[in-house]
């Protein structure tokens, strides 16, 4: 008669790899013996592991600080599709109490990992106008779709890259995105022309903002419009990235050295 420990040894059996998110010093050690790649995803390396994800953020939702893991994971070339992996966390403690097992393909590969990893702004500022924008993009305003470019990072250079279209809202405040209340004059500002500057740290410099860079050679997939052309150039331009709600067809972009990195629908986020 099987055990459970029987039983629950297959979610383990046959893995190519063994992810450990953010695990203590001796939890790290009892792997040594293990003959599958080993892959630590913690905020800092501290137990020198050969293979290692930066995890800049905590990622509240499980299953999003998965995905990030293995997305790095396969940026680094850690693991490939078609590999099948048992990932080991804590969720109601500080010591690993779960484990899931995951067969990597490309579904995994967001771009989230690519919009956190090496950006100039601070990664909870990038999260903040994240989840602005697919909140945007699943509530719209006031029912009704709408589309909007926020722009965040090196806010110096894109101002010189840009010129206001209307008095900007935010020329004397000191409003940092991620407050519930500045979100909610986000939300209602995006009805109007324009794009949002936001700096390194999460300050809203300006909003109604005509980004100026050159679109040549900037190569965007046909049917996107002049928001997301306008994106994708000033992030060729300057260390920022943008993040576009598309009001035709309501998905998330994000843009990043003139590149489209990531696209997503918010009703699946």
């Amino acid at each position: 008669m099987a055990t459970l420990r029987d039983s629950l040894g297959d979610l383990v059996a046959d893995v190519d790899g063994l992810f450990l998110f953010s695990p203590s010093a001796p939890h790290y050690e009892r792997f040594d013996d293990v003959d599958v790649t080993q892959v630590v995803i913690a905020a800092e390396n501290g137990v020198d592991a050969d293979a290692f994800v930066e995890l800049p953020l905590g990622f509240e939702n499980v299953r999003d600080r998965i995905k990030f893991g293995i997305e790095g994971a396969m940026e680094q070339g850690f693991v490939a599709e078609g590999d099948t992996v048992a990932c080991s966390l804590a969720m109601f403690g500080d010591d690993a109490d779960t484990v899931v097992r995951i067969r990597v393909d490309e579904s995994v590969r967001s771009g989230v990992y690519d919009l956190f990893i090496d950006s100039r702004a601070e990664p909870g500022v990038v999260r903040d106008v994240f989840e602005v924008a697919i909140d945007l993009g699943k509530k719209g305003q006031k029912g009704k779709p709408v589309g909007a470019l926020f722009v965040v990072g090196d806010a110096g250079k894109v101002m010189n890259k840009s010129r206001p279209l209307s008095y900007n809202p935010f020329e004397k405040s000191h409003v940092h995105v991620g407050d519930p209340i500045v979100n909610v004059m986000l939300k209602e500002f995006s009805r109007l022309d324009g794009a949002f500057v936001v700096s390194d740290a999460g300050k809203i410099v300006s909003a109604y903002r005509y980004l100026e860079p050159s679109a040549e050679g900037v190569d965007i997939p046909k049917g996107l419009g002049a928001r997301h052309m306008a994106g994708g150039a000033i992030t060729r331009d300057t260390n920022a990235i943008a993040i576009v709600l598309s009001e035709s067809d309501g998905m998330v972009r994000a843009f990043k050295r003139g590149d489209l990195i990531l696209e997503i629908d918010p009703e699946e986020y």
